[in-house]
């Protein structure tokens, strides 16, 4: 009888892990691969940015309709403007409009988007997930270099039906989004991680309004006095923007001094990030 029951119970146990071992569950329990995880998060991340309407109205919007609107209507007194045209102002902000959509999407709408994520605790029991905290942080970086290549394709397209003309290499103004987007990226995450949620949307439209004005996206430095001009360019708005109109309009080579104080930015950014956010 014993022999019989022995049977059957391993004819039972046999029967239950058919095609996976005795013992083994399917699918089997337990985190998922890194990188799948990260590739989940981020297409998470991006579908939620591309959903939401406000984001959309910040980061697509109205830097396009910045760019019809001040391309089309002699508005701002633009260098070359007087001799070329239109074509002379769309050279001129085409660059500057490329500058504010890495602002909006990498600094202001990151930081309110984030800071309300910190409010609602979902940051906090996605800290507790088999993600780690650095992945999450990557999964964010990953959607927001997402939606700003649709930017530049859509405003790019825009300003080339304008009479854009663009002169310089690709390669250097791809070093200058990518810089622009870690420095903003850095002070996006410092502001969210630090301030309450309303605090933090109040302070990130605002900041994107003045360096919308004083950053050399549509109106020169130039027009400002000189100790206040020169301050003006050690901002990263106004170096991604020159940069990429040193580039972009003037063709020239790799804008150093733009670069290195992109990457100051970027440095100092995500050093303070890392060490004073706050997860809930």
């Amino acid at each position: 009888m014993s022999t019989g029951t022995d049977m059957g119970g391993t004819g039972t146990g046999a029967r239950a892990g058919t095609g996976t071992g005795a013992g083994t569950f399917a699918p089997r329990p337990g985190a998922a691969p890194l990188p799948r995880m990260l590739r989940a998060q981020a297409a998470l991340e991006t579908r939620l940015l591309l959903r939401n309407g406000e984001q959309l109205l910040l980061t697509v919007v109205i830097p396009t309709l910045l760019l019809v609107l001040f391309s089309a209507v002699d508005i701002l007194s633009v260098p070359g403007a007087g001799h070329g045209g239109r074509s002379a102002r769309v050279d001129f902000l085409a660059p500057g409009i490329l500058a504010l959509a890495v602002l909006s999407t990498a600094f202001t709408g990151q930081a309110i988007a984030t800071g309300f994520e910190r409010r609602y605790g979902v940051l906090k029991r996605l800290g507790a997930s088999p993600l780690p905290r650095w992945g999450l942080m990557a999964a964010k970086t990953a959607s927001v270099l997402v939606v700003e290549a649709l930017q530049v394709v859509l405003l790019s397209a825009v300003a080339l039906a304008l009479g854009w003309s663009p002169a310089g290499g690709a390669a250097a103004g791809v070093l200058l989004l990518l810089l622009g987007t870690a420095a903003f990226s850095g002070l996006g995450l410092l502001m969210a991680g630090t301030l309450r949620a309303e605090a933090t949307l109040a302070a990130a439209n605002l900041v994107f309004v003045l360096l919308l004005v004083a950053g050399g996206v549509v109106v020169p430095l130039s027009k400002f006095p000189g100790g206040l001009a020169h301050a003006l360019q050690l901002l990263p708005i106004s170096a991604l923007s020159d940069g990429l109109r040193s580039v972009l309009q003037d063709g020239a080579g790799l804008p150093v001094r733009d670069l290195a104080v992109l990457a100051v930015w970027g440095v100092l950014g995500l050093t303070a990030a890392g060490r004073f956010f706050k997860w809930e």
